[in-house]
């Protein structure tokens, strides 16, 4: 019980900032259906208008387009593993910002070019707002991809670790304004794949942001950086959690996850020793199984 105050607590002293804060190894989705048993995508089942992104979705539609994804069960013994960023601010973290609070995490991405590993990043619209040269640094980085992490980091169902949350009627329009805004960032070509706030989502959701033109990309491996200072508890957890084919959690906030650029620089080598390869989202759940 101390524990879960002190945690609520630190999220409340942090604005909620982050999503997937939990720490038990398990996608944090209180209130959510349970994953499929076979992960398949989640993109619209009707085509909607083109939103800001040019690449279609990689995955065929999920039932009635309400299947996210979890993770990708390889067909054969292909070890990959997508590294995946949350990078968080909500829409009304800009005082904070300005007073100092890093909500970016420039020694990560550093860290990640110089390990040579490919990742995919989930960016709100106002992180792209108040970091536009590092959004488009990373978009324009080969060894990267943007996707959409909602405009405001809004919850898109209620009772979603203490974010404030979106209306219904607001939903699609929250994920089309982190477009506009990785646009006006000078992003280019960002990703078709959506993963929801605090990773919290009901079919209602589901049904809202696939009029988008959007694949929810959840995840299946926690990897516990959230609010941590201890980088090798998170190396553990997520060396201990991967398997062929895991999504993995991770944040890109210097503010509220600073462990986790020292824990990437464990996790990488070790999983390349045991080997895996990395990949982005797209490559991940794009893969077609061919390889040996």
């Amino acid at each position: 019980m101390i524990i879960r105050v002190r945690r609520a607590i630190a999220v409340a002293l942090l604005g909620t900032a982050l999503t997937a804060c939990g720490a038990t190894g398990q996608p944090a989705r209180a209130g959510r259906p349970a994953p499929a048993a076979s992960p398949s995508a989640a993109s619209p089942s009707v085509a909607p208008p083109a939103p800001a992104h040019a690449r279609p979705p990689t995955l065929a539609p999920g039932p009635a387009g309400l299947t996210p994804v979890f993770r990708h069960a390889p067909r054969t013994r292909d070890r990959a593993v997508a590294l995946t960023f949350d990078a968080d601010m909500t829409a009304d973290q800009g005082p904070r910002a300005a007073a100092g609070e890093h909500f970016d995490n420039p020694e990560l991405i550093a860290a990640l070019r110089a390990l040579k590993v490919p990742a995919t990043v989930f960016m709100t619209g106002r992180w792209a707002e108040q970091y536009p040269g590092q959004a488009r640094a990373i978009g324009r980085d080969p060894l990267f991809e943007i996707a959409n992490h909602s405009y405001s980091h809004y919850a898109f169902t209620a009772d979603c670790y203490g974010l404030p949350t979106v209306s219904e009627d607001r939903m699609r329009a929250d994920v089309e304004r982190a477009y506009a805004a990785f646009r006006a960032a000078g992003v280019p070509d960002p990703m078709p794949y959506f993963r929801f706030p605090g990773g919290c989502y009901d079919r209602r959701a589901l049904r809202a942001v696939g009029g988008a033109g959007v694949t929810a990309i959840q995840w299946d491996v926690v990897s516990g950086d959230a609010f941590a200072t201890d980088a090798e508890a998170v190396a553990r957890q997520v060396l201990d959690g991967v398997r062929p084919g895991s999504v993995v959690v991770m944040h890109c906030t210097r503010s509220a996850a600073p462990a986790t650029e020292r824990a990437v620089r464990t996790i990488v080598p070790e999983l390349r020793r045991r080997g895996y390869r990395f990949v982005k989202v797209s490559e991940l759940i794009g893969a077609t199984g061919e390889r040996g």
